[in-house]
C-alpha cells in the first residue's frame, strides 16, 4: 500500500512489479522513460497500416486492439483478455473468453492482411499450424495462447460476479465439444495465407489433407454449431455451409495454387454438400435458410452464405434469408444471433451480437443496398466507447455493452466490414469468397 500526491501538472511515475518471492526482484526500470519507448513503439506499428478508407480511425483501433489480444511469442490471439462479463446483467452466460478459438483463425487473417500486417497474420497462421497438429479427430475448437488442449471449465462460486452475475467461470467446456464448421474456417485460414505476402507453408497441405479426409467422413454428422450450444447436438446449416467452404478451398489449392489432390472426388463431394444444404437447410415456403435441418427458426449464422461464396448475394434464397433476419431477429436496428429457444440449454437472456451485425451490413452492401449498409455500420461504430473498444454484445434496453471485452471477433468485423464498403466501386473485390482476386495494398 502507498500514497502520494499528484498535483495538476505533474508527473510521478511508479512501477508495480510482481516476480517470485523465491526470486531476486527484476531490476529497476526508468518509468517514464519505457512508457515514452512504448507509445513510440505502438504509433510506429499503427502507420504500418495500409488501409487508407473512409473509416482509417476505427479500422487502426481495432487492428490495435488485435495487435495488443496477441500472445507475441507464439502469434495467438485470444478472444478476449476478459472471463465471466455477462452478456445480460444478472445473467448466467459468463464465459471464459481467454483462449484462442480457431472460428476465429480465418477472420482474423483477413483482416490482419487488409491491414497490411502480413507478419501478424502468417504468426497467426504458424499458431494454428502448430496448434491443430494431430489426428483431426483430435481436433479442438479452442486453444491456450500457447496452443495448451487442456482448459476444464471451473464455477468460482466464492465470487459475486460483474453487476451480480453467476457463476463466475475459469477454463471453457466448449473446448470439448464437436463443431463441424471450425474444419471449414480452418481450411479457409490456409486458403487466405495462400495470398500474396505471406511465404508458403507447403508442409501445411499434408495437414489440410488429412482434416479434408476426416470432413469427408464427418459432415454428415450433427454438431454443437457455431454459437457452442449446450443442449443438443442438431445439423446446423451453418455448420453444413462450412464443411463446404473447407472443400472448396481444397479445390482451389489445387486449380489456383498447384497443390496436388484429388480435385474431381472433392468437386464431386462439394456438389453433394452443397445440394445437401440447399434440401435441408432451405424454407421454401417462407424463402429462407433455417438455423438447422428440419427447423423452423433462424440464426444470424446464415448471413455468412454469400460471404465466404455458397451462394450469390443476390440469389433469391439470399435475399429472402436477410430479410427474414431483419424481421425477425433485429431490434433497433441491430441483429441477436437467434431467438431463446431450447436450442442452447441455458435460459433465455443476451444482447445483439455486434459481429453478426456487421455481417448484415456487408450483405446489404454486397447487395447493392449501400446507403443502408453505411447507416448500420455507422450506427455500430457509434456503439464504440470513449476509447474506440467494442465488446461481443450490446443491450439494446440498457443501451450498454455486454459480454467479455475488447472482443477480437467484433473488431475483426468492423476491419473487414470497412473494407467491404471501401469497395462499393468494385463487388468483384468483396468478400472472403474473393479473397483471391482482391488486391490488397502493396500486395498485387
Amino acid at each position: 500500500m502507498a500514497e502520494f500526491a499528484v498535483h495538476a501538472g505533474e508527473r510521478i511515475p511508479f512501477v508495480l512489479t510482481w516476480h517470485p518471492s523465491h526470486e531476486p526482484p527484476p531490476r529497476p526500470i526508468d518509468a517514464l522513460a519505457v512508457e515514452a519507448e512504448t507509445e513510440s513503439w505502438w504509433r510506429q506499428w499503427y502507420d504500418r497500416c495500409s488501409y487508407r478508407g473512409e473509416w482509417s480511425d476505427p479500422v487502426g483501433r481495432s487492428l490495435l486492439t488485435l495487435k495488443a489480444l496477441t500472445y507475441v511469442p507464439t502469434g495467438g490471439i485470444v478472444a478476449a483478455a476478459t472471463t465471466s462479463l455477462p452478456e445480460q446483467l444478472g445473467g448466467v452466460r459468463n464465459w471464459d473468453y481467454r483462449y484462442c478459438w480457431l472460428r476465429d483463425a480465418t477472420f482474423t487473417v483477413y483482416a490482419l492482411m487488409l491491414g497490411g500486417y502480413f507478419s501478424e497474420a502468417a504468426a497467426w497462421r504458424d499458431w494454428l499450424l502448430r496448434a491443430v497438429a494431430g489426428r483431426p479427430s483430435d481436433l479442438q475448437i479452442m486453444y491456450g495462447p500457447v496452443g495448451e488442449r487442456r482448459l476444464p471449465e471451473l464455477e468460482l462460486d466464492w465470487l459475486p460476479g460483474y453487476g451480480g452475475s453467476r457463476p463466475v467461470r475459469v477454463g471453457n467446456a466448449a473446448a470439448g465439444q464437436f463443431q463441424l464448421d471450425v474444419y471449414g474456417e480452418v481450411l479457409d485460414c490456409f486458403h487466405q495465407a495462400r495470398r500474396p505476402g505471406i511465404a508458403p507453408d507447403d508442409p501445411s497441405w499434408a495437414l489440410q489433407r488429412a482434416l479434408l479426409e476426416f470432413l469427408e467422413s464427418a459432415w454428415r454428422d450433427p454438431d454443437e454449431g457455431i454459437w457452442e450450444v449446450r443442449g443438443p447436438r442438431r445439423h446446423f446449416t451453418h455448420s453444413k455451409v462450412m464443411a463446404w467452404v473447407g472443400v472448396d478451398r481444397a479445390v482451389k489449392a489445387v486449380e489456383r495454387s498447384g497443390r496436388e489432390g484429388p480435385v474431381a472426388h472433392w468437386r464431386r463431394l462439394r456438389e453433394e454438400i452443397h445440394a445437401d444444404v440447399c434440401a435441408n437447410g432451405y424454407d421454401p415456403e417462407r424463402n429462407t435458410f433455417t438455423q438447422s435441418y428440419g427447423s423452423s427458426e433462424l440464426d444470424a449464422s446464415l448471413l455468412m452464405i454469400p460471404l465466404v461464396g455458397f451462394l450469390g448475394a443476390d440469389d433469391d434464397r439470399v435475399r429472402g434469408t436477410v430479410e427474414a433476419i431483419q424481421r425477425e431477429l433485429c431490434e433497433d436496428g441491430l441483429v441477436y444471433r437467434y431467438r431463446a429457444t431450447d436450442v442452447d440449454g441455458l435460459p433465455s437472456g443476451e444482447g445483439a451480437f455486434l459481429a453478426c451485425s456487421f455481417w448484415l451490413a456487408d450483405n446489404l452492401a454486397l447487395q447493392g443496398r449501400h446507403d443502408e449498409a453505411v447507416g448500420l455500420f455507422t450506427r455500430l461504430l457509434s456503439l464504440r466507447n470513449d476509447v474506440g473498444l467494442l465488446s461481443e454484445e450490446y443491450d439494446p434496453t440498457t443501451r450498454r455493452l455486454v459480454g467479455n471485452f475488447p472482443q477480437a471477433f467484433s473488431h475483426v468485423a468492423l476491419v473487414n466490414t470497412a473494407w467491404n464498403l471501401s469497395q462499393a466501386d468494385r463487388p468483384a473485390q468483396r468478400g472472403r469468397a474473393t479473397a483471391k482476386s482482391v488486391e490488397l495494398p502493396g500486395h498485387p
